[in-house]
């Protein structure tokens, strides 16, 4: 098996059940970043499961991208065509977050006739090669340059700077709370004069809600927190309820673009695989059944309760994505190594060492979520005796 870091974890999972990991050496530990916003209900949910092997017994893998009328297919589409506005109605289903970008940039190039995007600093939307050239990360695109042409990275939310977007912008991505970036939360009024400025030149915008969707910032999607609505919505992570599964969405006349010049102008062997849109039916019928986006407000007003100590400068984001800033990097590994020796799993953000994930299942028992808190800070006080003078 490969890996592409120079000291992966090497954790070995024997079972995970609900908010916890099960080792093989007998640890048990709290995921309280729940396989990076993946396992919103925790693992091993029991309606997700049920779905799971119902679906299984019926069939898996025929053919996927149109062709046949897959039940599990149309029915997550009209779930979710119940969700979301009148302008988000038709789903494409793929894989995976970057899949359902790639997929999203193709469409709003074809839709407008146009080939300039923008995008902006410090985002993450994948690392597939249209993905990685709209991922505002110098560090991770340079070495595999050249990226897209055409892409011109602004500054994340200055006003001044959406000047740059016109006419000859086929799209805008973007997402509404940059996660990997920092768990940067922009201001309204600047997602208003995005929108208004994509309103008048024409440009579509996408928001990449592969980390945000699904509850996890206090809403089902976070667009819906700033009044404003995207032309193209990614998916993915949550989505699939523990399963892999990501999509786009969009209008039905905006996905005309793909049917012709040529015929199956986007196609995909396993996107929207039937057992995965099962799983991810039963996750969506269980999150808003049991009001888990309402959830993820108390648990981070319990979090931000909870998580004080000196060594915390600050606990950006927003519902039940958060970050712990921490003042440097060597801090922040000695409180992630000691987090883990006190039970609790955490890790640092893509583009910050000091930069502590929190995004815990948002249907984790409030005592748990209390103990992990309680754990975090303990490990705070020993990472900072070990600190060297």
């Amino acid at each position: 098996m490969a890996w592409t870091s120079d000291a992966p974890l090497g954790l070995v999972v024997d079972r995970a059940e609900g908010p916890y990991l099960y080792l093989s050496d007998q640890r048990r530990i709290v995921d309280m970043i729940s396989g990076v916003a993946v396992s919103s209900l925790g693992h091993g949910h029991p309606a997700v499961v049920e779905a799971v092997r119902k679906q299984a017994e019926r069939h898996m893998h025929v053919m996927v991208y149109g062709e046949f009328a897959l039940r599990p297919q149309v029915d997550l589409a009209a779930c979710l065509a119940r969700h979301l506005p009148p302008a988000l109605q038709v789903t494409y289903f793929v894989n995976s977050g970057t899949e359902a970008n790639e997929g999203a940039l193709k469409l709003a190039k074809k839709a407008t006739g146009r080939s300039n995007i923008v995008a902006f600093e410090g985002s993450f939307h994948g690392d597939t090669h249209g993905s990685l050239s709209v991922t505002g990360r110098p560090v991770y695109q340079d070495p595999f340059r050249p990226l897209l042409p055409g892409v011109h990275m602004l500054p994340f939310d200055d006003e001044s700077a959406l000047q740059a977007i016109d006419e000859r912008t086929a799209c805008v991505i973007t997402e509404p709370i940059q996660g990997e970036g920092g768990m940067n939360v922009p201001s309204e009024r600047w997602m208003r004069a995005l929108r208004a400025r994509c309103d008048e030149t024409r440009a579509l915008l996408i928001f990449d809600e592969v980390q945000t969707g699904f509850g996890r910032t206090g809403s089902l999607f976070a667009f819906e927190q700033f009044g404003v609505v995207p032309d193209i919505l990614t998916l993915a992570k949550a989505f699939g309820g523990g399963m892999p599964l990501g999509a786009f969405v969009s209008s039905a006349e905006r996905f005309q673009a793909l049917r012709s010049n040529p015929p199956l102008s986007h196609v995909t062997t396993f996107g929207g695989h039937p057992v995965s849109c099962a799983a991810a039916l039963a996750a969506l019928h269980v999150l808003l059944g049991e009001a888990l986006p309402a959830r993820a407000r108390a648990i981070e007003a319990r979090i931000r309760e909870r998580l004080r100590h000196p060594a915390i400068l600050a606990l950006p984001g927003r519902g039940a994505m958060l970050g712990m800033q921490l003042r440097d990097a060597r801090l922040t590994a000695r409180t992630v190594r000691r987090c883990l020796e006190e039970g609790v799993l955490l890790g640092w953000t893509l583009h910050s060492d000091c930069l502590v994930r929190i995004a815990p299942p948002l249907n984790i028992p409030f005592d748990t979520l209390d103990d992990a808190c309680s754990a975090i800070v303990r490990a705070l006080d020993a990472a900072e005796r070990d600190m060297p003078p």
